[in-house]
């Protein structure tokens, strides 16, 4: 009988939940993958799956948050042309054909943006060598108490060769634990939900594409991980069975590419070509 009860309790608190359209939560984290490794399936066939009631951004900024660079270094200004040009881009435009739940403009499809039109670019001094996550929500609290919030922002810190990322017990390059190369995620900070990512410097070869200078390495970071703080900002919209997110299922295979303006970018998940595709 106490079995039965318990089994029925679920079953009701789970149907009750559907009832609610309550959005199911990516059970991977969100982690660029380094190179030579994927989640099983990412490379597969599997279509992108939008979960009811799933959070994206239709009308997206990137605000950069460059922690241990000047406005004069070239890199920071290579990043800075990189972003202002994407949103409008064929490679960026892949992500229209999603669709979803906005707090700020409603419901619908994603649409272009020019990415940098947002609240302006800082630079702070030198972070630390252990860039732990907490750290990087700290920074963009920073940023935060010297400016508006923006709903529509994705707040991406980039941080120098001196330093490097670490999420728990894994770090990115520069680290002693190299498991990924980049990664986006949210959390609540004054009643807002903030969506932010990490781009640590690209120092090492899991995180490097043959031929591209550190610069378009970084771009590839960035496009990836805007693109699924776009479609999948709060962990909650689109991703496939596996739990894979669009750019994920397309990180390193086919290879990153040269494209738009002489761009860095990698192949995007799209659900209408059931494949990984440069443009739309």
């Amino acid at each position: 009988m106490k079995r039965s009860f318990v089994f029925f309790a679920v079953l009701l608190i789970a149907l009750g939940a559907f009832a609610q359209n309550v959005p199911e939560t990516n059970p991977n984290t969100h982690h660029f993958p380094v190179q030579g490794w994927a989640r099983p399936g990412g490379g597969g066939n599997q279509n992108l799956v939008y979960h009811t009631g799933g959070s994206v951004i239709r009308e997206a900024h990137v605000v950069f948050i460059f922690w241990g660079f000047t406005t004069t270094d070239l890199y920071a200004a290579a990043l800075v042309a990189f972003r202002d040009q994407f949103g409008t881009t064929p490679e960026y435009n892949v992500i229209t054909q999603y669709y979803g739940q906005d707090s700020f403009s409603g419901y619908g499809n994603i649409g272009q943006s020019v990415l940098g039109t947002g609240a302006a670019d800082m630079y702070d001094t030198n972070p630390p060598t252990n860039v732990t996550d907490s750290a990087v929500q700290g920074e963009v609290n920073k940023y935060l108490s010297m400016h508006t919030f923006d709903p529509n922002a994705v707040y991406e810190v980039l941080i120098p060769s001196t330093s490097y990322s670490s999420d728990g017990s894994s770090t990115s390059c520069g680290g002693p634990s190299l498991a990924y190369c980049a990664y986006h995620g949210h959390f609540s900070s004054s009643g807002h939900d903030v969506k932010y990512a990490i781009g640590p410097y690209p120092s090492c070869s899991g995180c490097q594409t043959s031929g591209f200078t550190a610069a378009q390495n970084a771009e590839h970071f960035i496009c990836h991980e805007t693109r699924e703080a776009v479609t999948d900002p709060d962990l909650n919209a689109w991703f496939d069975r596996r739990g894979n997110e669009a750019d994920d299922k397309c990180a390193w295979s086919p290879t990153p590419f040269i494209g738009t303006g002489g761009f860095a970018y990698q192949y995007e998940w799209s659900n209408a070509n059931n494949g990984c595709v440069k443009t739309r």
